[in-house]
């Protein structure tokens, strides 16, 4: 079938089994070929073909809601519709979005790109229903990782309470972006073992009713023992507990018995669980026997090989952070590693191969995560949080509560710091240092490149005055010299990297070449700029903020995050502090907009956050301190 002519799912509902077969094949075959070019989430999209097409043939999108949890499982519903001939440009700069998005179509009727939201929205959109009296369907998918989230579970139980006419599909292929830990992960491995629930339920309750009923408490009997056969047989009980029907398991590659599960779903009254097992990357034998999530989400690849394309060049902020934390966890029996199932992207899988017992990953659960590190510090252990940036917003309470409240040592490794790019607007690392930075007793750093970075983890290592970040982008760094010695560096203290009397520049991270860039754009011009590697954030560097004030300096602050609350409002806030009302200051950062996906260079351009900008910025200050001057 031509998919680029697809523009409604509509003509599904027309198609037969073969056809629907043929359509499966062409739609794996379409993924593989263009996402070997542009990169994306391959493997859960190949998981989910068969579902999907079922999905759009027995529901009525949009009238009916599908909530994609995560989202990263979404091309095929974008394919189905009518976004086939957009996917030359995914996930790159003014292209088609890696998530889904309510501005490219209206079938997209909820945005995400973290996990475990899908049940609470669909809560929402089942009440709004109930409320208006309208009949759609609403339909969550959520997968057997994202399930474990704590926000999923109290949505399963409000839902469960509340008997709301919700169908949830639980896509089960035992392995989300790192193969899953957890209770619920092993009951639903028991599950998918167990056979078939209906049948063993119907089982069940054709053998009861032929136990003669001979009174009260011979009934009541029957009925213990029946509770107790199901407990003991059937292991969809614990949805049952929680208040839903449960149907399953389900091959989710079949798509009679996708059609006959999901057509009794949409039937039953109140909540119904329709577990289906799918495998990740379906069709395509490199991501079916991924055992790494390399295939998860990738860059481009080569198709006949499987292999990935990756360019040669310096290590990666994660890879640094990973070989200097083992190095330094080697002497040091304090530190203890944690992820929140993603030890692949933060680089800890490698801590965890060389101390087995000192690393944990605790499921998609940053708010535990949190909380346990604050538990394992009261005991003297130097626990290391590493997490994306936006992932750790998902922490902010325990953050204040648990962290900060009680000046627990906590090292917040906080990788894909600033713009990340391809993933976009959910993923954009910008917002941590408004929200870390006005918590009392939170230290901020923040290194210029990987020589930098290694000091830092140590230095962070070593800190025992409360809770501390390192903040670093995603990536590569730059090949500098690495130093053989680890050394502790002055938290609170600066770096001048170019000297200068006109103006100062005061930048940290990804923003220092960018600040070296334009000083010498300057120098061509005559204009004699300092820069200066304002490396920690908090508590920022007091003594060179008053040799600034002393001369009159004017400042231009640069920062690849947000404005608002962000490194330029705490250097305006010490100048008000302190009483320094005639000092020029300017701030470059991320405007009060989310960032949507591209290069992280376009979208540098995009926002001005360049060389010449700067540049040009600097030679639009001065003027002001000649004025006040």
């Amino acid at each position: 079938m031509d998919l680029l002519s697809i523009k409604e799912p509509t003509f599904l509902r027309e198609c037969s089994n073969e056809d629907l077969e043929d359509l499966a094949e062409d739609i794996r075959n379409f993924l593989i070929e263009n996402l070997s070019v542009t990169g994306g989430h391959l493997g859960p999209n190949l998981g989910v073909v068969e579902l999907t097409i079922v999905l759009h043939q027995l529901f009525d999108s949009p009238k009916d809601k599908f909530l994609w949890d995560v989202g990263h499982q979404a091309y095929v519903h974008k394919i189905l519709t009518g976004r086939a001939d957009q996917f030359d440009t995914l996930r790159q700069y003014k292209g088609l979005c890696g998530f889904p998005k309510s501005s490219e179509s209206k079938h997209d009727v909820w945005e995400a790109g973290h996990s475990s939201t899908s049940l609470s929205a669909a809560m929402g959109m089942a009440l709004a229903r109930d409320l208006k009296g309208t009949d759609e369907t609403v339909i969550p998918v959520i997968g057997d990782g994202a399930l474990t989230g704590g926000m999923a579970l109290e949505a399963l139980n409000h839902i469960g309470h509340e008997q709301t006419d919700v169908v949830v599909i639980l896509n089960d292929n035992e392995m989300s972006i790192a193969p899953n830990v957890g209770a619920l992960h092993s009951m639903l491995g028991r599950m998918r073992t167990a056979g078939k629930y209906n049948k063993a339920k119907e089982e069940l309750e054709m053998l009861i009713k032929k136990i003669p009923a001979f009174g009260g408490r011979l009934a009541a009997t029957a009925e213990r023992v029946k509770d107790s056969l199901k407990y003991l047989l059937v292991s969809g009980m614990f949805f049952e507990e929680m208040g839903f029907t449960y149907l399953g398991p389900v091959d989710g590659h079949d798509l009679d018995d996708l059609k006959k599960n999901i057509t009794y779903a949409r039937k039953t009254k109140g909540p119904v669980l329709v577990h289906v097992i799918t495998k990740k990357g379906k069709g395509y034998a490199p991501a079916e026997n991924d055992a790494k999530g390399t295939w998860h989400g990738l860059g481009p690849y080569k198709i006949e090989s499987g292999e990935v394309v990756k360019k040669p060049g310096p290590p990666s902020y994660s890879g640094v952070f990973t070989d200097t934390l083992k190095r330094i966890a080697k002497d040091d029996e304090r530190i203890v590693a944690i992820t929140a199932a993603m030890p692949g992207g933060t680089g800890l899988d490698k801590f965890a191969k060389e101390f087995p017992g000192r690393m944990f990953d605790v499921g998609i659960a940053e708010q535990h995560a949190t909380t346990m590190a604050a538990g394992l510090a009261t005991q003297g252990m130097k626990p290391v949080f590493a997490v994306y940036s936006t992932f750790l917003q998902r922490a902010y309470d325990q953050l204040v509560h648990d962290v900060c409240r009680q000046n627990l040592n906590v090292f917040f490794a906080i990788d894909r710091a600033g713009l990340v790019g391809a993933d976009g607007e959910t993923h954009q690392g910008v917002f941590d240092i408004s929200y870390l930075r006005h918590l009392p007793n939170m230290k901020i750093l923040s290194p210029k490149d990987e020589n930098e970075m290694q000091h830092m983890i140590y230095t962070a290592t070593q800190y025992d005055g409360g809770p501390i970040a390192v903040r670093y982008p995603r990536g590569g760094g730059f090949g500098v010299h690495m130093d053989k010695e680890l050394k502790v560096l002055p938290i609170g203290k600066w770096e001048n990297l170019k000297e200068g009397t006109d103006l100062s520049i005061l930048a940290f991270g990804t923003m220092i070449p960018v600040a070296m860039e334009a000083s010498e754009i300057l120098t061509k011009l005559g204009i004699n700029v300092e820069v200066v590697n304002a490396r920690s954030i908090k508590p920022l560097d007091a003594e060179k903020l008053k040799e600034l004030a002393d001369n009159n300096r004017p400042i231009l602050t640069l920062e690849e995050t947000a404005l608002l609350g962000g490194f330029g409002s705490a250097v305006l806030e010490h100048y008000h502090e302190n009483h320094y009302h005639t000092m020029v200051v300017e701030r470059m950062g991320i405007p009060d907009r989310y960032i949507e996906h591209g290069s992280v260079p376009e979208l540098l351009e995009e926002i001005g956050l360049t060389a010449s900008n700067v540049a040009a910025t600097v030679q639009q200050i001065l003027p002001r301190k000649r004025q006040r001057a």
